[in-house]
This record gives C-alpha cells, sequence and structure tokens, in this order.
C-alpha cells in the first residue's frame, strides 16, 4: 500500500493505533487521532516513521464538535494529500440503565460514535471517487448484534453503524470503493488490561482466573482477540483480494455470535 494514506480515529493508543501501525507496516502513510496533547503520542509516531518508512502524523480533535470533524479531515487531507483509507474507530461509553441514563452522555454516545462517523465518511467521499478507489471501515461490535444490560449507547450506536455501512456500500458499488464494518470481540487493551487488573485485586484472582472470568459468557474460545490479528483483517481488505467484499459485518471474536 505504499504511497496511500490512512486516517484511524480514536488512535492514540489501544486497537486504533495497533490498526494505524497494520497499515503503516504495509507501506501505507497513516495519521492517528485522539483527545490526548501531541506530545502524549510522540514516541508512537517517532516509533512508525522510523520503523516503518512511512509518514505519520497526529491531529487532536473531540469529535463531539461538528466542527472539529471538519478540521480533522482538512488536516489530515492536508499533511497526507488525501486520505485512501478511513477507520472511524473513536468511541465512547457510559455504562447505566436506560431509566438513569444522562441525557448528555445519550448526546456525547450519538455524537462520537454515530454522527462523526457519518461526517468522516461525507468528507472522504469526494476524494476517494476523483482517485477511484478507497476503503472505509467503521468499528462496530458484537453488541451490534446482540444487546447487553446498561449499555444503551454502545448497543445503540453500534448497531447504527451497521447501517450506515451497508448505506455507503451500496452508494459506491462501481467506484473501486469498499466499506465495511469489522466486529471484533474482547480485544486486549490498556483499557481491558486495567479492568482485569480491578478484578484480580477485588476478587483476590491470579491474572490467567481474572481473564477466564472476564470473558465468561463472551468469546467461547476463551482468550482475547489479539488486536494485530484485527489490523491484518484490515491491511486484507485493503490489498485487491478484499475489493468484492462491502458492506459486510466481518466478525473477529471467537465465536461469540455463534452461541
Amino acid at each position: 500500500m505504499k504511497g496511500k494514506s490512512a486516517l484511524v480515529t480514536g488512535s492514540s493508543n489501544g486497537l486504533g493505533l495497533a490498526m494505524a501501525e497494520g497499515l503503516a507496516r504495509s507501506g501505507c502513510n497513516v495519521v492517528l487521532h485522539g483527545l490526548e496533547a501531541p506530545e502524549s503520542v510522540c514516541d508512537s509516531i517517532a516509533r512508525i516513521e522510523q520503523d516503518y518508512g512511512v509518514k505519520a502524523a497526529y491531529v487532536q480533535a473531540d469529535l463531539t464538535n461538528p466542527h472539529a470533524v471538519s478540521t480533522l479531515m482538512d488536516t489530515a487531507c492536508e499533511r497526507m494529500g488525501g486520505i485512501d483509507i478511513l477507520i472511524n474507530n473513536a468511541v465512547v461509553r457510559h455504562f447505566a440503565s436506560i431509566e438513569d441514563f444522562p441525557a448528555d452522555r445519550w448526546n456525547q454516545a450519538l455524537a462520537v460514535n454515530l454522527t462523526a462517523a457519518f461526517q468522516a465518511i461525507q468528507l472522504v467521499l469526494p476524494g476517494m471517487r476523483a482517485r477511484g478507489w478507497g476503503r472505509i471501515f467503521n468499528m462496530t461490535s458484537v453488541y451490534g448484534s446482540r444487546a447487553t444490560p446498561n449499555r444503551v449507547d454502545y448497543v445503540t450506536t453500534k448497531t447504527a453503524l451497521l447501517g450506515l455501512t451497508r448505506a455507503v456500500a451500496v452508494e459506491t458499488v462501481h467506484q473501486g470503493i469498499t466499506c465495511n464494518a469489522i466486529c471484533p470481540g474482547t480485544v486486549k487493551t490498556p483499557n481491558i488490561e486495567s479492568r482485569i487488573a480491578q478484578l484480580m485485586e477485588e476478587k483476590g484472582l491470579g491474572h490467567s482466573d481474572a481473564v477466564k472470568q472476564f470473558l465468561a459468557g463472551k468469546q467461547p474460545t476463551g482468550e482475547f482477540v489479539s488486536a494485530s490479528h484485527v489490523a491484518e483483517l484490515v491491511v486484507f481488505l485493503c490489498s485487491d483480494a478484499g475489493s468484492q467484499i462491502t458492506g459486510a459485518m466481518m466478525p473477529m471474536e471467537g465465536g461469540w455470535l455463534a452461541g
């Protein structure tokens, strides 16, 4: 993918950063995005450029602001000369029952998880159409296909992303553009590791027992999904071999949805 450029929202760490690194490993220039100050991701930028010989940049933006989405896209395109691959990965979540769910947290989830993805797609499509090539990915979840208590914002927005994916796919057929939803299960990220550590402390468990308890009722394999494997799936879908896959929900969740 040498010469191609990607923007991955929500990529200052965790799965987003892993997907950006996977694309960089394949020769793609990458723009990272997050809420953190630029200084906090300088090491990641330098490492990506040094290890993979590509251009890398970081844009700080709060996606609850519609104007920030435009600024993010304009800055990313300016730094890379256009965006060929867009991964809508930024997400917020709040845990509460429906009757106790704060209206401001609901509106925040709609803005970041859904509206920002829609706006980013709107802004990136003209350039993709002009170049006759593009790859768009919306990061959904197992909870885009089934529900769980006290997660109404997450379940609703991740489900809506599937509809957005299909709509974009049918409007870009025969244009060299694909749009797919990636559906990872529980991925081992710093956030998840902190929750495992909390479980170990609260219940006096060893690490392996805490992982087993955390994944109970989720992934039948009893194993975390590797962030690098999700990145490799994205890279495959960017290849010629993935050109006929569009409008799909691509699960990588250890059989969670099969049960």
